[in-house]
């Protein structure tokens, strides 16, 4: 914990050399003139104030916060551009300073503290909305967590260290401009001069932010990108299995299972599954109505491939075994927004032929109370409610049985029914080739983004025009044509748009989606440059056509050969497609 504050507060320093807060430096630098205590101060503690409280909702409130900080971005923008006008024109300073200063002389009697001190607070709170959006990989860890984990007085804490980390650079940088500032006045008599050029430079930053140069042009153009510094940091850092980001495993027996309570972190017993944002299948369970069951808990959500290969065998042995007191409980704890619809959870859950009890754990309350971090997750409970045995990721299939078949057997006071056949999964089910693998789940949106080709990098957030490099090396993919890439999400803005990505692996999937109008979109795939013939995936036609008409995974190639590297491409013939993350098998 200390560690984290500590990386906390040296990422908010770190922020003052990053290319995003640059717009925000003349708003600083205009009131260096005046004392520091008067000025300075007020405006780094209103910008720090109002940073955690707005990245605090952010937590909490999802997008609607976002949307009510871009409505603060125009009003922070408009003072802004009053406040340069100020500075270019005395005139019009004096004008609409005489209210506040009316106003200050009635509340304390003082005409040269209190309006300095209101002013300067309020144009810290402009500055703190202008600001909010400037977050490097450290504020990301925090901003993740509280995504995971929830929203708690920890995850504020660690927002308001890292603005005062940021307030600290800043105020260091204050207190040497308004040395410098002194020394030009007193030397040049330049006092006109200088409240003209901040000014210009006051206006020049309101329309950096308004047209989006602070996020664009200016973080490719700057030299002092503190990114990679910060990503050691956090690297460094080694956070605990609580503090860890949620990932998906595949078939590891030797590492991922364990007997026995809590060795890897599990609790001892069923915890509450009233955090349960919905029932599929069953009315709600709870630890004391599932007392005298055996029960196994499987942590899925229905877009990842590992949890989607792990699901015959978890159909079979609920099939198999229910009469003899087993209960089976999918826990559906998403992802991807889209999979905290019930709508879209139903429909999986159908379209799987899952009839086991499923909880939505939209909150990740259950998945907390397991102290889990990864999909799938499987863990088997006696039939006094205890935890005996837990397995992470695919695989390890028959020693998993055996543990049904035991604790069955304590409870039954005689062996269960033979165990289940051997399981022949067809499709995205199918077991994947793990020994041709050498490809990585990739992600599409840029908060967890690797190996992204485009010449430029990310235009986060904004509208831009890719193009794929001349060539791709091994796990290098690139966008094409006109995207908006977002944290989790790029989508196609205009057609032609495609997506290069040169694997090595039997199976490729993509999870895809529909735009916001939800009409269906055609693609059409090519390996190598050529139709994928007989190497198509489950979704896809001899001749690489597909359609994606709902947001969940799609297998786009699946080789019936041998692997090697191969060059994929996925051209989209309408606009307004979502996508997400490339996963192999």
């Amino acid at each position: 914990m200390v560690f984290l504050l500590f990386l906390a507060y040296l990422g908010g320093i770190l922020t003052v050399l990053s290319p995003c807060i640059l717009p925000v430096l003349p708003f600083v630098f205009a009131r260096s003139d005046q004392p520091f205590r008067k000025s300075g101060l007020p405006l780094l503690c209103g910008m720090a104030a109002t940073f955690t409280l707005v990245a605090s909702l952010a937590t909490v409130g999802g997008a609607w916060a976002v949307r009510a900080n871009q409505f603060g971005r125009v009003a922070a923008l408009i003072l802004f551009g009053v406040f340069g006008l100020t500075l270019l024109f005395s005139s019009l300073a004096e004008r609409l300073s005489r209210p506040l200063v009316q106003l200050g002389s009635k509340l304390s009697g003082n005409l040269d503290s209190s309006p300095s001190l209101l002013n300067s607070f309020v144009l810290g709170i402009g500055t703190g909305l202008l600001w909010t959006p400037c977050a490097g990989p450290i504020l990301g860890l925090i901003l993740t967590g509280a995504a995971v984990s929830g929203a708690s007085p920890h995850t504020t804490i660690l927002l308001l260290v890292y603005a005062a980390g940021a307030a600290t650079s800043l105020a260091l940088a204050l207190l040497a401009g308004g040395r410098v500032f002194a020394a030009m006045k007193r030397s040049l008599g330049a006092d006109l001069w200088i409240r003209r050029i901040l000014g210009a430079a006051v206006l020049a930053g309101v329309a950096a932010v308004a047209f989006g140069v602070d996020r664009g042009v200016l973080t490719r153009l700057s030299l002092a990108s503190t990114s990679s510094f910060e990503q050691r940091l956090v690297a460094l850092a080694g956070p605990s299995k609580s503090e860890s980001p949620p990932m998906k495993v595949d078939a590891n027996p030797a590492m991922m299972m364990s007997a026995g309570g809590n060795s890897a972190g599990a609790p001892d017993a069923l915890p509450d599954l009233s955090g349960a944002t919905a029932w599929i299948n069953s009315p709600p369970l709870t630890p004391e109505s599932l007392r005298g069951k055996v029960v196994v808990i499987d942590f899925w959500t229905y877009s990842c491939i590992n949890c989607l290969r792990s699901l015959p065998y978890i159909q079979a042995w609920y099939d198999k075994y229910k009469e003899s007191g087993l209960v089976v409980i999918g826990v559906h704890t998403p992802e991807f927004p889209f999979e905290k619809d019930e709508a879209n959870v139903r429909k999986a859950v159908r379209n799987l032929g899952v009839d086991y009890p499923v909880a939505m754990d939209n909150d990740y309350r259950i998945w907390r109370g397991f102290n889990n971090r990864f999909w799938p997750a499987h863990y088997f409970i006696d039939a006094t409610g205890r935890i005996r045995y837990h397995h992470f990721g695919e695989g390890n299939y028959e020693e998993s049985e055996a543990w049904i078949r035991s604790l069955l057997e304590e409870r039954n006071h005689q062996p269960p029914p033979n165990s289940v056949m051997k399981i022949a999964a067809i499709g995205s089910e199918a077991a994947s080739d793990l020994q041709t693998v050498q490809s990585p789940e990739t992600y599409i949106g840029y908060i967890r983004a690797k190996d992204f080709a485009s010449p430029g990098g990310f235009n986060e957030d904004d509208a831009q025009l890719y193009r794929a490099p001349a060539r791709l090396e091994l796990n290098e993919w690139a966008l094409i044509g006109r995207w908006k890439d977002e944290s989790q999400i790029a989508t196609a803005l205009s057609v032609p748009a495609g997506i290069v990505y040169r694997f090595h692996a039997r199976d490729l999937h993509l999870v895809l989606g529909p735009g916001s109008d939800g009409k269906p979109i055609r693609f059409r795939v090519t390996l190598d440059g050529k139709p994928p013939g007989d190497d198509h995936g489950v979704d896809t036609d001899a001749n690489g056509y597909g359609i994606v008409t709902e947001s969940r995974l799609y297998q786009l190639i699946r080789q019936k050969g041998g692997t090697r590297d191969r060059a994929f491409r996925i051209e989209f013939l309408t606009p307004g497609v979502q996508a997400f993350a490339f996963t192999f098998g």
